[in-house]
């Protein structure tokens, strides 16, 4: 009993140790492998970021709301995939997965189909690009 116990401690203690090492190992290395000294030697303090090139113009610019809605549209077929794929690795291997479980995913995939019906519906496809007012 005791020795069950202390393996079942021992097991516990190493889960622990290891979730803390991949909780602190990754800031260790980025520590020990970051440079040292280049915003300095570069006369680069007073920029905000370092990317190695001098910025140009502003970085506040305004994105149109198309490119929202081409995200929202993407994670919507997302989260399509994500339930479909296990649907279709287990579609032959379980046995009494019929048509009923068939029409089940039609539908599923039908709903999420009306994703792209909306969007056309509301010109989401027409891509109209406003001349710059420069």
């Amino acid at each position: 009993m005791q020795d069950t116990l202390a393996l079942d401690l021992i097991y516990v203690m190493a889960f622990c140790l290891g979730g803390l090492v991949f909780a602190v190992g990754p800031f260790v290395v980025v520590h020990l492998l970051a440079a040292r000294k280049t915003r300095a030697y570069a006369d680069k303090t007073d920029q905000l970021i370092e990317c190695g090139m001098e910025p140009i113009g502003d970085a506040w610019i305004r994105y149109s709301a198309v490119y929202y809605l081409y995200a929202l549209i993407f994670v919507a077929f997302a989260v399509d995939v994500l339930f479909l794929i296990p649907v279709a690795l287990v579609y032959d291997r379980i046995p009494g997965f019929g048509i009923r479980d068939f029409v089940e995913v039609f539908i599923f995939v039908a709903i999420l189909s009306l994703v792209i019906v909306y969007a056309w519906k509301k010109g989401l496809f027409e891509w109209n690009r406003k001349p710059n007012s420069q």
